[in-house]
């Protein structure tokens, strides 16, 4: 896999927007995955354990004004931009593949 960068951009005010860097777009995906449980956890503070289903991670991150990647292309040596519902696909391909083998 490849060096990945996250922007997201969650509220309208510009000061929200951020960016992190991984080093393959598994760790990158399981980030946005663990920007909704964080989310959750802030939301539910005495839930003893909070789940979720792929709609509301979905919804999540729908609400966000701006979020894309950018993965790295070895035989372009150069970064190509991958929006909002690639990342949806590519995390419902990682739910998909982990349910199957269960």
């Amino acid at each position: 896999m490849s060096h990945t960068v996250l922007l997201v951009h969650p509220k309208k005010s510009p000061q929200t927007r951020t960016y992190s860097e991984f080093k393959t777009l598994d760790e990158c995906l399981e980030a946005v995955c663990n920007i909704y449980e964080e989310h959750l956890k802030r939301k539910y503070p005495n839930m003893p354990t909070i789940t979720y289903d792929i709609k509301q991670l979905f919804d999540f991150i729908d609400s966000f004004v701006d979020i894309c990647c950018l993965v790295y292309q070895k035989s372009t040596d150069s970064y190509s931009p991958y929006g909002r519902e690639w990342i949806k696909d590519k995390i419902y391909e990682r739910f998909r593949h982990a349910a199957i083998n269960k």
